[in-house]
């Protein structure tokens, strides 16, 4: 399985230091040419390898850490998102997009993708600190329409240290961590940890 962070701003960064803490390789890349942020990206650790845009997104699992207006540049990168799953890390506070979901827009740019919306509603500087928090894990919330995607990106969201909880398909829970228009959804910021039941 291979994995690529498009974005380098402080989401992006955030999620190359959880891949890096926990020694999973990952491709990253952003619009700009790869050499403009191969020093910073060596300085978080070994297996984070700067790459163009066009060959990041050959990866089968791809986080989507950009602003929400350039999410169509990075789905015109690859003509068929066939068979790979998107992780939606976008926000689109402020955004008319006449009453739909920002996860709806996202997935019909990414034809032929698995959209699971996740990641999105911490903060950066919770984010990128260590999920393990008191004894528990720092809590993900994460949205799909596909539960086959919902349980890959839950596995990989453990192995990363976190805590996956599944809110339903994109327009159920997934409304929960959305931004509509100049409001954000009921679980966005909401900093949540979740300890193992220990009875």
């Amino acid at each position: 399985m291979s994995y690529a962070i498009i974005g380098f701003g402080n989401i992006g960064q955030a999620l190359v230091k959880a891949f890096a803490r926990n020694g999973i390789e990952v491709s990253v890349a952003t619009t700009r040419d790869p050499e403009s942020f191969a020093a910073a990206a060596a300085a978080i650790g070994p297996g984070i390898i700067p790459k163009k845009l066009a060959e990041a997104v050959k990866a089968d699992i791809v986080f989507l850490a950009v602003r929400f207006e350039s999410h169509l540049d990075v789905a015109k990168a690859l003509s068929n998102w066939q068979g790979k799953t998107i992780i939606d890390v976008t926000n689109a506070y402020g955004v008319d997009l006449g009453g739909k979901p920002s996860s709806e827009v996202v997935a019909q740019a990414f034809t032929g993708a698995r959209l699971v919306k996740g990641f999105n509603h911490l903060a950066a500087a919770v984010l990128d600190q260590d999920p393990a928090v008191h004894g528990g894990r720092r809590v993900v919330f994460l949205a799909s329409d596909d539960d086959g995607a919902a349980a890959e990106i839950g596995a990989l969201a453990e192995n990363l240290g976190f805590s996956p909880i599944k809110l339903g398909g994109l327009s159920e829970g997934g409304l929960l961590v959305q931004a509509r228009g100049n409001s954000w959804g009921k679980l966005i910021f909401k900093d949540l940890v979740k300890f193992d039941d220990k009875s």
